[in-house]
């Protein structure tokens, strides 16, 4: 993982803690249902959109060079695709 992406990922794990800490806080103080799924939703995203950065990076860094350097840049992104939706 180049430091570029590094960056981006950490920065995207910090902004999903931030979002933890405060759907436990708002657990503990048995706040609104509704708003803790949303704030609860957050943190999901932000980690799925965290393993998309890490994925695209390890085939772009790993896996491409382990085939010969020669890969098809459209079945990654189709591959990446099928991922998203998971």
């Amino acid at each position: 993982m180049n430091k570029e992406t590094q960056e981006q990922v950490v920065k995207r794990l910090k902004r999903a803690r931030g979002h933890l800490s405060k759907v436990i806080k708002m657990v503990e103080n048995h706040e609104y249902c509704p708003d803790v799924l949303l704030q609860s939703s957050a943190v999901q995203a932000a980690l799925k959109k965290s393993d998309e950065i890490i994925l695209n990076s390890h085939l772009h860094t790993c896996v491409v060079p382990k085939l010969g350097g020669k890969t098809d840049e459209k079945a990654l992104e189709e591959l990446l695709e099928v991922f998203k939706r998971r």
